[in-house]
């Protein structure tokens, strides 16, 4: 019998840019953060700096659907998650793929706006995701901004609870983030097989390093559910580490707009700690 332990693992279909604040980037160091192991396959290269997207230029969706079939097959995933899918040929391809691997769990984080501002695809691939990927998905995590171009109109608290079912008339579940009243966030969860609402909310960190928190936080989830969480229990964990995540990385300076969440807040002591010795070390070698 083979005893050795496996890696929980979390593919992921998503863009790349150079700030490694967000995209597949963001993803990695998630799923890493919280337990998992990071595979995946890059859909589009973004050229950005921490305030504007300058340019995409989008990989060849046969290499994306090759990438993705080459890990799948051999290795195979715990749960699939999507990131930044720009085109409506993207998508369809992406659909294939869920099709094909629908034994875990699929995230579907609907990647639209950036923390900048900038549309992040084609206006037609919005409902691409909503004829294509919604379907297949186990939970999709828009923020409100996100939401409110799906849906066509504001998202408020006072109507979350009847829009928000909108969003889960394929059978998913769905989280909105960040719905900002009275100074506080609240992200509402719903899951329409339960027909379970939960409220998170919390008060707002004024930071502008929040950029890479939808990835990030789509990519705890993911990783919780390949490590065998409930989805709600998966969802409650993810909260936990953005909410951190945000907190901790606050306190850094990380050029002159938006700049990333600090996701290895678990290890931060251990690595001044190591710093601390490491410096006293070289003063007693003096």
């Amino acid at each position: 019998m083979n005893k050795k332990k496996q890696f929980s693992k979390v593919f992921l279909i998503a863009g790349s840019e150079p700030l490694g604040s967000a995209g597949i980037q963001a993803d990695i160091k998630a799923v890493a953060a919280c337990g998992g192991y990071a595979a995946g396959a890059i859909t589009c290269i973004v050229d950005e700096d921490t305030h504007h997207v300058k340019e995409i230029q989008t990989i060849p969706i046969a290499l994306i659907v090759g990438q993705a079939t080459s890990f799948l097959e051999d290795v195979g995933a715990n749960c699939i998650k999507t990131g930044m899918l720009y085109s409506t040929e993207l998508i369809e391809g992406v659909e294939g793929l869920l099709k094909k691997y629908n034994n875990v769990p699929h995230v579907i984080d609907p990647v639209m706006v950036s923390s900048g501002g900038d549309q992040l695809l084609k206006d037609e691939a919005i409902d691409a995701y909503m004829t294509k990927l919604f379907p297949l998905a186990d939970i999709i995590t828009p923020n409100s901004r996100e939401a409110e171009l799906l849906l066509g109109k504001k998202i408020a608290l006072t109507n979350v609870h009847t829009e928000i079912k909108k969003l889960a008339r394929w059978g998913n579940s769905v989280i909105v983030k960040s719905i900002e009243e009275n100074g506080r966030l609240h992200d509402c969860y719903y899951n329409p097989k339960t027909n379970r609402f939960r409220m998170f909310s919390k008060k707002k960190i004024e930071t502008k390093n929040v950029n890479g928190t939808g990835d990030s936080f789509a990519s705890s989830i993911a990783t919780y559910l390949a490590r065998g969480y409930k989805e709600e229990d998966a969802v409650c964990k993810a909260e936990q580490f953005i909410t951190k995540a945000i907190s901790k990385g606050s306190r850094y300076r990380f050029g002159s707009g938006f700049g990333p969440v600090y996701p290895f807040h678990r290890s931060e002591k251990l690595f001044l700690w190591e710093d601390f010795c490491y410096k006293l070390k070289r003063i007693f070698q003096r």
